[in-house]
């Protein structure tokens, strides 16, 4: 098993803490494998086989009709007043779940841990019930780092190119040849298409979802607007009205094949109501859809160093001055850093390009551009460009 140092760490941070520990992220992530790597720690620490409780509720052998059973059925195993851990995998295929989650958090010794491949699962009931009462843990594919790591190499533009072509699905290290990766990833997308977005949505025409899904992989890092995807797919022959366009795109957030970036006016201070971005959260996943043929490689740098703004906790949004566009403003309890992100700026026009909407930022936030370009780290005026690379590996 991989180990996911970062993940793991913060499950032991949350230890016996009066909380939920609710695990997200899209289906194979490595949430699974997680509460394995936990449930090792916790044994190694003293814990006792019988009073750890793991439940996977994907598996056929773990089917329960409601909640009142996964409850009851849990309950029954608790056999004497000593701390027990209580692990529920995918446990939103559990009709009203919440409640099952709920009781069992309620009782004096019981650390609850629970995983979902569904942003549901803290948009609707249990977030109302549960309110302060849980911490979620937000978990992603691997990293450019984690990728790194697991093969113990250093960075360079070929493993970064390897990187982006493997998959950044951590079973994905065990396939060798790219049909194998694509048919893999293929199977994944169906399976995130049909149970998490059709079947719980309700949603009848698939092949309608499958034609938006395939639009926003091929437009990673444009503005769009609803009605801008409803008029360009209309006008490819498939009619679509704006209102199914934005129910679609918002079950293909929830179940985080997408992520949806807000625009923010930088001297303005206020967020915009259109011209949001959307990025993949493995941006392999498109290969499934539109093939390896026109690869964008700006696009796909783009796609990564948002995932790794995030991953590293900040808040992003697409910045907006005047006329111009920062490609990431990103916010954390420190304030602001902005970034412009481009696979190389060695054209005096494209240099200029970049640093214009920077200059254009009149406060003493740090400001980067990110390139691949392996040059010495320049500083322009306060704005500095560095190697991407070294970046994604938070290199100092």
């Amino acid at each position: 098993m991989l180990e996911r140092k970062e993940y793991l760490d913060r499950l032991k941070k949350w230890k016996d803490k009066d909380l939920i520990k609710v695990v997200t992220g899209i289906r194979r992530c490595g949430k699974s494998t997680l509460f394995e790597l936990y449930i090792e720690y916790l044994k190694s620490i003293g814990i006792q086989d019988n009073h750890i409780i793991s439940i996977n509720l994907e598996n056929p052998d773990n089917e329960f009709n409601n909640y009142k059973e996964l409850y009851q059925f849990v309950k029954g195993q608790i056999k004497d007043n000593n701390q027990h851990y209580v692990f529920l995998d995918e446990v939103q295929n559990v009709q009203e779940f919440q409640k099952a989650v709920d009781g069992l958090y309620i009782l004096k010794n019981v650390d609850v841990y629970i995983t979902g491949s569904n942003a549901y699962l803290l948009s609707g009931e249990l977030a109302t019930l549960l309110t302060g009462r849980y911490i979620e843990i937000k978990m992603y594919p691997l990293s450019f780092k984690e990728y790194l790591n697991y093969y113990d190499k250093k960075a360079d533009e070929r493993l970064y190119v390897d990187y982006i072509n493997r998959s950044s699905f951590p079973y994905a290290l065990k396939l060798e040849e790219k049909s194998e990766i694509d048919d893999y990833l293929d199977a994944l997308y169906n399976t995130i298409i049909l149970k998490d977005v059709a079947q719980r949505r309700r949603i009848a025409d698939t092949s309608m979802l499958r034609t938006v899904a395939k639009f926003m992989f091929d437009n990673i890092g444009n503005c769009l607007s609803i009605k801008k995807i409803a008029d360009t797919l209309t006008s490819d022959g498939r009619s679509i009205s704006v209102h199914t366009v934005e129910n679609y795109l918002d079950s293909l957030v929830e179940c985080f094949i997408f992520n949806k970036v807000p625009r923010f006016d930088v001297k303005g201070k206020h967020y915009l109501q259109s011209g949001e971005k959307y990025y993949a959260t493995d941006v392999t996943m498109r290969y499934a859809i539109l093939g390896r043929r026109n690869l964008d490689a700006g696009h796909i740098l783009e796609n990564i160093v948002y995932l790794e703004l995030i991953r590293r906790g900040y808040k992003v949004y697409i910045g907006k001055t005047a006329e111009k566009e920062i490609d990431f403003v990103a916010e954390n309890k420190e304030g602001f850093t902005y970034f412009q992100v481009a696979y190389t700026t060695r054209e005096p026009s494209t240099l200029e390009r970049e640093l214009a909407p920077l200059q254009d930022i009149n406060n003493h936030y740090p400001k980067y551009i990110l390139t691949m370009d392996i040059d010495p780290i320049a500083d322009f005026d306060g704005i500095k460009k560095i190697n991407v690379l070294d970046w994604l590996l938070d290199k100092k």
